[in-house]
């Protein structure tokens, strides 16, 4: 075999490894939103890193390390009743330098039922990811609101920037008013 051949063949070999990766984290994500909604806590936290981070723009989620993270969503969940969480796009960017390492953003919707509110909710996942003994884990995870609002109030959700109810208390979203590119976009088009 020729040196061009095996040039070729080592950028097939590492095609394949990042279109596997790809897949691995759709997986991920999707296994993140099976055990939110069983409380499957044992599921939920092997899907993180030891050292990973939960982190949200509003503080509200925040934890730093896997027990941080258990007990958060532990928290979380005792208030909670049943929810159904549904991963729609799935963006993965595999570390060129480092096929262990990537980043992603996963868009997604939530109807859940926070101290007996039924709520939906729309949200973007800002990831890191990182392959540890072979398997994909979160070692970042930055969830971002759109709306998260109890359904009487769906209607309107999308006409004020407070479209985040948490705590018995009216927030600003976290996107996209706050993204550096819709204020572009407002001050040179709206302006």
């Amino acid at each position: 075999m020729g040196r061009d051949e095996m040039t070729e063949l080592k950028d097939l070999e590492r095609r394949v490894q990042k279109l596997e990766a790809q897949i691995e984290i759709r997986e991920l994500a999707t296994a993140y939103a099976v055990a939110c909604d069983e409380h499957d806590m044992d599921r939920l936290v092997s899907l993180f890193t030891e050292d990973a981070v939960f982190d949200s723009p509003s503080g509200l989620m925040m934890a730093n390390g896997r027990q941080a993270i258990n007990d958060m969503f532990i928290e979380m969940f005792k208030i909670r009743g049943p929810g159904y969480h549904w991963t729609h796009d799935v963006f993965v960017r595999v570390d060129d330098g480092d096929l262990n390492r990537a980043t992603g953003t996963v868009l997604s919707h939530a109807e859940t039922c926070p101290a007996d509110t039924v709520s939906l909710a729309a949200m973007k996942y800002n990831d890191v990811y990182r392959r540890e003994d072979g398997v994909w884990r979160f070692a970042k995870r930055e969830i971002n609101f759109l709306y998260y609002v109890p359904v009487t109030d769906y209607h309107k959700s999308l006409t004020s920037p407070q479209r985040f109810y948490a705590g018995g208390e009216w927030r600003d979203a976290d996107y996209p008013e706050k993204l550096p590119v819709w204020k572009a976009f407002d001050a040179t088009y709206k302006s």
